[in-house]
């Protein structure tokens, strides 16, 4: 029997932690490319986890780029492309890109893992799987319609709203520039 060799495995852990500080369940997927990188994709199951992590315990002097999305999501798709290349430009800035899926947290396996592979998407990766929705669009922002895709783009206590879909890096990069 031949050995396969480590990098023909794909290795999809998952665990739930506990945190003992805010009692919030959060969930992470790993999967260790062939290449030996790895994506990981950190599920938050209620949006008051997620608004403590994300939006409540950010560096005030970092400029985040938040974008919500989904893998059935159109223009989303069309427009991650253009985040992964800000993110590649601003890598050394007091910059931080969050890409937040909307998927089912069933599909992190089959969908979300497939497709941040198939486009290279090496930005941060969290999943919001808080499905009541009506409770928490108004908290990111008043504005928001609950269309997807839309991107926040946050500095201290400026915030930026968008609620379209980009159509080139510099595009978003005009954008960040207000704030960075």
């Amino acid at each position: 029997m031949k050995r396969k060799s480590c990098h023909n495995f794909v290795i999809i852990l998952a665990m739930t932690l506990m945190s003992i500080d805010t009692l919030a369940q959060v969930t992470f997927f790993e999967k260790v490319m062939p290449d030996f990188s790895s994506t990981r994709v950190i599920v938050y199951e209620k949006f008051k986890d997620f608004d403590e992590v994300i939006f409540k315990n950010r560096d005030k002097d970092i400029t985040y780029v938040v974008n919500f999305w989904a893998t059935w999501c159109a223009p989303c798709v069309k427009e991650l492309p253009y985040f992964e290349e800000l993110n590649d430009k601003y890598i050394n800035a007091p910059f931080k890109q969050i890409l937040v899926s909307l998927d089912s947290p069933k599909e992190v396996e089959s969908k979300v893992f497939p497709f941040l592979e198939k486009n290279s998407i090496k930005s941060e990766v969290v999943l919001l799987a808080d499905g009541k929705y009506n409770d928490w669009i108004d908290l990111i922002d008043p504005r928001w319609s609950g269309a997807i895709p839309i991107t926040l783009i946050i500095r201290g206590d400026k915030k930026l709203f968008f609620e379209k879909e980009f159509h080139s890096m510099e595009e978003i990069e005009v954008e960040l520039l207000k704030l960075l």
